[in-house]
């Protein structure tokens, strides 16, 4: 079949497919793109002529990789979005997306454009020239953030590197961000391709089942240990693992504690379900972890956030059990690794442990602890900050007044550790943060990718004013497309995390804030009160991209722009300002920052003190 190279990739897309458990799906929703001279008469030609393979305008090449992230995870990384962009800045636009994709694990397939592969016409328009090699283009910026990465310089290399890039994208381990680089005339360079590379090919997605002697290992350790106590990570949920997790906690009952991915892995009513771990974590499954001997992660991957930067576990003799279908996970802190499908892993290790319970006084302590934590959580959802708004109480109006069925999205500032405390799970796709990366800017464009993949959902997105002026382009896609989104745009006047993170540091806050500067200094907490606001109007730009907004002043206003949004058919974005300076309290945890270590400043000798103290505890799991 003669075509070009571009219509070729095109073709073969729209042959791929991924099957689980004998759900079959196409591997590509379609492909969001912005054209340019590197793609427009190539790729843009092949997607012309191919309605079929659904071509989305987007607004801004990291949204767009954001958007696709965002899907893949609604979908447990069963389906994805190709996405396209010209050579030169539009490329280097989703490197941000890439990274963030790949530190997720979450499969994206980009095909940036590149300079001419025949070179004669060098330098072209955005080329980054070399005096040491012709062989170089930005797309090498791709190379450390991609898990494949191959630029076609001949319109039959495609032969060999799209399957390779099928592999990587449907691999439970391996998969992440996968780069194609398309040089231009490429693109548009004709060659006889064999029919039977159009043919439908379905990637079947193993369960892999983990050794059966370490099963047996396990299965003893766990009948060794005094205070056992689960870590869900994002494998739980991308495994589709929740119920078998539900049954392995309810016969075995050891306590779970959950990571920012792994969140609503188990229902937050579960009386095992002590919520949020390490460095975000609640008080409960803190206080579970520091005691704990035995600490059994699924799907984790171990970030700092959820070990509180190797404190949090800080029994002398604690071992670690990982299931894990990443080798490299699995042996994480000298591990016994249970190499596998979280849910064929838990279903088979629960079948060995058949009449297995944990210490009784262990599985006492951990419900009390987590009816207390309910008990807090209720005391900061009913909290009346005046005259501003608290952050905590505006979340419970979220999570009490939206649909069980919803979904609320957010990834960066200070929000995802207040949620990932105070947000009561009621589903898997409840709570959808992006924390791997804690992309400013992920949440309305990943948002968006969530709505797309679920339509029939309410979608909430929950951001800062940063986070909002950092990326909020994609608002006018979701209006084009008919994706409907509830933005909800939290006003603290600059960086409340980084201010608040700044003043634990001995720092006051310095350069957090959105005001001028007085006095020649520059803006930050330090200046005071008596300030002058910058003129910002966040709702006026919302309205100018074709957004319904509700501007609210009060908690009541709020609770009842929440129910209001429900009625509007197009994007809303729902407005408040709230007080940067009341949080949620931190439980029993910390976070490796490291302080000056000399400083004139006498607040920050002092959180140096505090500091040494903390990083004292530090561990090594050997």
């Amino acid at each position: 079949m003669r075509m070009t190279m571009a219509q070729a990739v095109i073709g073969f897309l729209k042959q791929q497919y991924t099957e689980r458990d004998g759900a079959e799906q196409p591997l590509f929703a379609g492909c969001f793109g912005i054209f340019g001279h590197g793609c427009v008469a190539g790729i843009g030609q092949a997607l012309q002529q191919n309605p079929d393979f659904r071509y989305y305008q987007i607004r801004n090449e990291q949204g767009m990789v954001h958007a696709a992230a965002g899907y893949a995870k609604m979908k447990n990384r069963m389906q994805t979005f190709a996405c396209l962009s010209s050579i030169g800045p539009g490329a280097t636009n989703m490197v941000t997306g890439a990274a963030g994709a790949t530190i997720n694990r979450l499969p994206v397939l980009l095909m940036p454009g590149d300079i001419f592969a025949r070179r004669n016409v060098a330098p072209v328009l955005q080329q980054l020239e070399s005096e040491y090699s012709q062989d170089i283009s930005v797309n090498d910026c791709f190379k450390p953030v991609s898990r494949y990465w191959d630029r076609i310089n001949r319109a039959d290399q495609i032969l060999c590197a799209l399957p390779e890039a099928m592999r990587v994208l449907t691999s439970p381990a391996d998969t992440g961000a996968v780069t194609l680089a398309l040089p231009q005339d490429v693109q548009a360079e004709a060659y006889d391709y064999p029919e039977d590379f159009f043919n439908k090919r379905v990637w079947h997605i193993p369960r892999l089942r983990a050794d059966q002697a370490a099963l047996r290992r396990a299965a003893q350790w766990i009948r060794d240990a005094k205070r056992p106590l689960i870590v869900a990570g994002g494998g739980v949920i991308y495994s589709d693992a929740c119920d078998a997790l539900r049954v392995f906690v309810d016969n075995a009952g050891i306590p779970v504690g959950e990571t920012m991915a792994g969140k609503g892995s188990l229902r937050y009513d579960h009386p095992l379900n002590l919520g949020a771990i390490g460095v975000t974590g609640t008080s409960a499954a803190n206080q579970i972890a520091r005691d704990a001997d035995l600490v059994i992660g699924i799907g984790t991957r171990y970030s700092d956030f959820t070990t509180a930067s190797k404190t949090a576990f800080q029994d002398a003799g604690v071992r670690f059990i990982n299931i894990n279908v990443a080798e490299f996970d699995a042996n994480k802190h000298c591990a016994m690794p249970l190499l596998g499908d979280a849910r064929v892993v838990l279903e088979e290790l629960g079948d060995i442990l058949a009449g297995y319970q944990a210490d009784a006084d262990h599985q006492n302590r951990a419900g009390k602890l987590h009816d207390a934590w309910e008990a807090e959580v209720d005391r900061i959802y009913a909290i009346r900050n005046t005259p501003l708004t608290s952050q905590g109480e505006l979340i419970g109006a979220v999570n009490e007044l939206s649909k069980p069925e919803s979904i609320m999205v957010c990834a960066a500032g200070s929000l995802p550790g207040d949620l990932h405390k105070l947000w009561r799970s009621r589903h898997p796709k409840n709570y959808h943060l992006e924390y791997g990366y804690s992309c400013m800017g992920y949440e309305i464009a990943g948002g968006l990718g969530v709505k797309m993949a679920a339509p029939d959902r309410d979608v909430y997105i929950m951001q800062g004013d940063g986070g909002y002026l950092m990326l909020n382009a994609e608002i006018v896609t979701s209006i084009q497309e008919g994706y409907k989104l509830t933005i909800i745009i939290f006003d603290n006047f600059g960086y409340k995390s980084i201010g608040g993170l700044s003043r634990s540091l001995g720092q006051e806050g310095f350069a957090t804030r959105y005001v001028y500067p007085k006095d020649g200094a520059l803006p930050g907490d330090d200046v005071g009160e008596d300030v002058e606001t910058l003129p910002v109007d966040l709702a006026a730009n919302a309205r100018s991209l074709g957004a319904h907004v509700i501007e609210c002043k009060t908690y009541d206003d709020f609770a009842k722009a929440i129910k209001t949004a429900e009625t509007i058919e197009k994007t809303t974005v729902i407005y408040i300002q709230n007080d940067r300076y009341v949080g949620v309290p931190g439980y029993d945890s910390w976070w490796d920052v490291p302080v000056s270590e000399v400083s004139e400043m006498e607040s920050v000798r002092e959180a140096r003190k505090e500091w040494e103290k903390m990083r004292a505890k530090e561990r090594y799991y050997l």
